[in-house]
């Protein structure tokens, strides 16, 4: 009697191949449908042709404090959180028979507007309002045009899948799956285009022209989305009527937020803070009341590790100010470190986030926390001026410093948002997709939110000022321990329960 033949196993594949295989996976993605929403997300990512521009010019002519620019940030997002009315708008409500293009046409509008207020005060033509409340309403609009265009392209970008063969049955739901959370991966991919072919250019040109120049020249961003916008077929036939308990509350709900911002209310940021959360939990709990009991917890999970993983403070722009002041560096050296930072980015997005997509979302928040905080390292130590010693007795000083951290922290912030994009695309309900991303990025974003508090809280108590670098150590080291911590704990707390 002979011995039955062993079932036949493949052989793990070589180091080679699953590198073709993680170069191959963006491109054999891609479909030409895909085209328009990666337009208004390649977009986005452009709009850092003016940051550099909008950074030292802020440091020059603009009054405002650190803790002042960091309570702005705090604003500056929660547009972000209120992306369920943009959402619930573009689900239900067309305007000239349209529900996708002409909200792009709306958002690249208002960006185009925010750089004429931006290009006419830096050249001191607008003079009937104090320049940092030009800068201020210039900035709202940016944001509120940004998320109308992103409200847009997360609902197409679930919408350009198919979800039947030719013949007409369905696909299996593990390659339409599969496909949605490429499309999120191309998306990522867009955007850190749209920043590694902006950011060297960005340096250039706020070196070498005014700065009101370069806002005149970033018109040319907005013009980019609206060409996606002519060019899509995609115009969704799926329609249900507007549901004014998500529309009505989220009208409410932003004018309540901009009533709180204009008043002299204490603490009107961390009140606006609790409400916001409070409402986008709430619509949340309603949207996905059709959506089974264990994944609906395995999302809320999810949330919850990546809001924590998004959540912690940053430096301010203190440290950008002692880098211009203490360390020398420029516009066109700021421009070098974006665009490499950008280019390792997009590379690491292009490597990793095929394999990202199939692993746990605990697992891969471990890692991008861990890794995250020792190569921040090199940063923390320009902080302590370790660069004086580096340049005597190693030969390498600051910017030799500046570009290792670039280059080791750069990818972790968009690597970090691709298991949750996934998870979101896989499971959007099929006639709420626009108000399912809306609600998801508004949590999302409001991470972001209490990360801005927690940066202003930081420069409250380690007050950094141009020119007064005292208590930039001690800053430092206090974003970054905080940075490390609170992942961490929410990662051990609640990382079992998601697969």
């Amino acid at each position: 009697m002979t011995a039955e033949p062993a079932p036949h196993t493949l052989p793990p594949a070589s180091l080679p191949d699953r590198l073709r295989r993680a170069v191959l996976a963006p491109l054999r993605a891609f479909r030409l449908a895909y085209l328009p929403l990666l337009m208004v997300y390649f977009a986005y990512g452009a709009l850092g042709l003016t940051a550099i521009a909008d950074s030292f010019w802020v440091k020059k002519e603009l009054t405002l404090s650190a803790a002042g620019l960091a309570q702005l940030g705090v604003w500056l997002t929660l547009p972000w959180t209120i992306k369920m009315v943009f959402g619930e708008l573009v689900d239900t409500v067309p305007i000239l028979g349209s529900r996708r293009r002409i909200y792009v046409f709306i958002g690249a509008g208002l960006v185009a507007t925010s750089l004429l207020i931006l290009a006419g005060t830096a050249a001191k033509l607008l003079t009937f309002a104090r320049p940092e409340t030009l800068y201020v309403a210039a900035s709202l609009l940016t944001v509120v045009g940004v998320v109308m265009q992103d409200v847009v392209a997360d609902a197409m970008s679930t919408e350009v899948v198919p979800r039947s063969l030719p013949d007409g049955s369905p696909r299996p739901k593990a390659d339409v799956d599969r496909d949605l959370g490429m499309v999120q991966v191309l998306g990522r991919l867009a955007l850190s285009l749209g920043i590694f072919l902006t950011a060297g250019i960005a340096g250039l040109l706020a070196q070498a022209l005014p700065y009101s120049t370069v806002f005149l020249i970033g018109l040319v961003i907005p013009l980019i989305s609206v060409t996606g916008a002519l060019t899509v077929k995609l115009e969704t036939a799926e329609s249900r009527p507007t549901d004014w308990r998500i529309l009505g509350g989220g009208i409410v709900f932003g004018t309540t937020v901009a009533a709180i911002g204009l008043s002299g209310l204490a603490f009107k940021e961390e009140v606006v803070f609790v409400i916001s959360m409070a409402v986008v939990v709430a619509m949340l709990v309603r949207v996905t009341a059709s959506i089974d009991h264990a994944t609906r917890m395995k999302i809320v999970f999810a949330a919850i590790l990546i809001f924590a993983f998004r959540a912690t403070p940053g430096v301010g722009p203190g440290f950008q100010w002692f880098a211009i002041d203490r360390l020398g560096f420029d516009e066109a050296f700021y421009g070098t470190l974006g665009q490499i930072g950008a280019a390792i980015a997009l590379v690491a997005t292009w490597l990793f986030a095929d394999a990202i997509t199939r692993q746990p979302v605990a697992r891969v928040l471990l890692w991008l926390t861990v890794l995250g905080s020792v190569l921040s390292v090199p940063g923390l130590l320009l902080a302590f001026d370790v660069h004086l010693w580096t340049e005597r007795v190693l030969g390498f000083g600051a910017r030799t410093i500046a570009l290792i951290d670039t280059a080791a922290t750069s990818p972790f912030a968009q690597l970090g948002m691709i298991p949750l994009l996934t998870l979101v695309a896989v499971y959007a309900p099929r006639d709420h997709r626009a108000i399912w991303f809306a609600l998801m990025g508004s949590l999302m974003n409001l991470a972001l939110v209490a990360g801005q508090l927690g940066t202003k809280y930081l420069n409250e108590i380690y007050v950094v000022d141009r020119g007064d670098y005292t208590n930039l150590p001690a800053l430092v080291v206090a974003a970054a321990a905080i940075g490390l911590a609170l992942p961490l704990v929410a990662i051990f707390a609640l990382g079992r329960r998601v697969r």
